[in-house]
């Protein structure tokens, strides 16, 4: 029974071998393959064309509130309200961006405070009409305009005077 034994040992020595053999031969290297994407953009350049403009507001005599003045985007004047009359040229304020072609730009304008220059102490909260995106345009046009509106709530208590105050506009890459 020796004999036996010993050939068993060398069998199963020699199965060991070819086991382990086969399972170093087994684990080789993977590979995969990956795309790789780069998309280099021009830097965005946001320049002022125009102010806006809200014309002059004459309040109207007695008590009264929520009279609306306003101008859209587009351009289109409001100032229905029988305790106001407007005049003068009202007009967006209007903006151009420029980057790189076919990109979509995002736009934020938060509202603007107009304080009264006569009288720092009163002020008008302006509520921005703006577009959120606007896509940059290709060729040769220099830039993609945009504008800017927005629209005043005033009573027979808001205080008379040039009422100014700054846009706080912001473009980035959509």
């Amino acid at each position: 029974m020796g004999a036996w034994l010993v050939r068993s040992v060398h069998v199963i020595a020699l199965l060991l071998i070819i086991a382990a053999s086969c399972a170093a031969g087994s684990a080789r290297a993977a590979n995969a393959v990956i795309k790789v994407n780069a998309k280099p953009t021009k830097p965005l350049t946001l320049t002022r064309i125009q102010d806006l403009d809200l014309g002059t507001i004459v309040l109207g005599a007695g008590t009264w509130s929520g009279a609306t003045v306003s101008i859209t985007q587009a351009g289109v004047f409001s100032c229905t309200s029988s305790n106001t009359t407007c005049t003068g040229l009202p007009q967006p304020a209007m903006y151009s961006v420029s980057g790189s072609n076919n990109e979509v730009v995002r736009i934020t304008a938060p509202n603007v405070t107009l304080t009264n220059q006569a009288d720092p102490t009163q002020t008008l909260v302006l509520t921005v009409d703006s577009p959120s995106t606007v896509t940059l345009a290709t060729g040769g046009k220099k830039g993609t305009s945009f504008s800017i509106g927005g629209s005043l709530t005033l009573s027979s208590t808001t205080a008379g005077g040039l009422y100014a105050g700054t846009f706080d506009v912001t473009v980035d890459y959509n």
